[in-house]
Formats: C-alpha cells, sequence, structure tokens
C-alpha cells in the first residue's frame, strides 16, 4: 500500500472545515447545545477538560468541550494550545486547604484521615448499568442533604509533620524571589 496525497490545497481544507462545523452543529430542527448547558449538566467533563488543560475557565472549557464533539481529549487539547498563547501574568500563591470546605475527600495514606474521609459524588459505588430514566424529559433527582460541621478540614500533611516524618516549612529558605520556568528561558 502506498501513500497518495490529498490534492486540493485551500479550498479543500475550508470545505472540510465547513463539513465538520456542519456535523458538528447536528440536525438544525434540534436546540444548539449551550455552554451553560454543558457547565451546568457536564461538570465532571468540564473539570476534566479544566484539569488536565492546566486552565481553570469555565466557559472556555464548555467551549472546547462543544468544539471538540464531547471528545474529552480533543477538548484538552484545544484548552491546552489556548493556554499556550496567554501571557503569564503571575504566579499562583498555594491554598489554605485546612479552610476548604471539600465535597469529597479520600486518602489513600490514612486509614483514619485527620477530619475523616468524606465519599462526595462518585461512580465508584453505584451500578454500572444504563439508567433509562434520564432518557425522561424533566429529569430533576433531589440531591440528599449533608451534614456539614462548619469546621476546617485539617491537613493530612500536618499528621505528617507531627510525627516528624516531614520537613517543615519554616525551615526552607527560598532560593529565588520568582519560581523557576524552565519554558520561559532561552
Amino acid at each position: 500500500m502506498s501513500y497518495v496525497s490529498v490534492k486540493g490545497g485551500e479550498k479543500a481544507i475550508e470545505n472540510a472545515e465547513a463539513l465538520l462545523k456542519a456535523k458538528r452543529r447536528g440536525e438544525l430542527t434540534i436546540a444548539e447545545l449551550s455552554l451553560e448547558q454543558i457547565k451546568q449538566q457536564m461538570g465532571l467533563a468540564v473539570a476534566r477538560v479544566m484539569c488536565e488543560g492546566s486552565l481553570y475557565d469555565l466557559d472556555l472549557a464548555a467551549l472546547a468541550i462543544k468544539q471538540s464533539w464531547g471528545d474529552l481529549v480533543e477538548a484538552i487539547f484545544l484548552l491546552r494550545a489556548y493556554r499556550t498563547t496567554l501571557p503569564r501574568l503571575y504566579y499562583s500563591q498555594p491554598l489554605e486547604t485546612n479552610q476548604m470546605h471539600v465535597q469529597r475527600r479520600i486518602s489513600s495514606i490514612f486509614k483514619d484521615i485527620p477530619g475523616g474521609q468524606i465519599l462526595g459524588p462518585t461512580f465508584d459505588y453505584i451500578h454500572r448499568l444504563l439508567d433509562f430514566k434520564l432518557a425522561a424529559e424533566n429529569n430533576q433527582p433531589a440531591a440528599p442533604r449533608g451534614q456539614t460541621t462548619g469546621e476546617d478540614t485539617p491537613r493530612a500533611l500536618d499528621a505528617l509533620g507531627h510525627e516528624g516524618l516531614i520537613q517543615s516549612e519554616e525551615g526552607v529558605a527560598a532560593t529565588a524571589s520568582e519560581p523557576f520556568d524552565l519554558t520561559r528561558q532561552r
């Protein structure tokens, strides 16, 4: 089998892109999927695209999902490519994670993590069967009310520090005023 080059040039590429856009849109009699619908109803997909694309922007992640026909690998690629065009304006500071209010907290390190494990929304313990109720219109399940204590979430790493198993941050001196970034060096 031999390779045959594609002919048609710029016009062929324009037509291929137009065909892709038309197929992505689907049947015109059905309402177009909005970015708000993607953000609200595909939250895990949006979160995955933002996480693996290394850019926290709900709107851009939803746009990437829409543009890629829901192919999350392609959406991640689109978001990463967009991120590389952005100027680096500042560096993120570490979060005070002990003050976070978490929905899910699972530790593979500790059996009894300080503050307790929180299962949260997960696919881990449900039956892996299609739920045909979701095909019905106006499906509005009610989420159970969880108990919140309002207390801070203790850091799991602090437990290791109390046992002397990790180096404390106070003793570490900063070597430079700005973090070193190899990708920004010539």
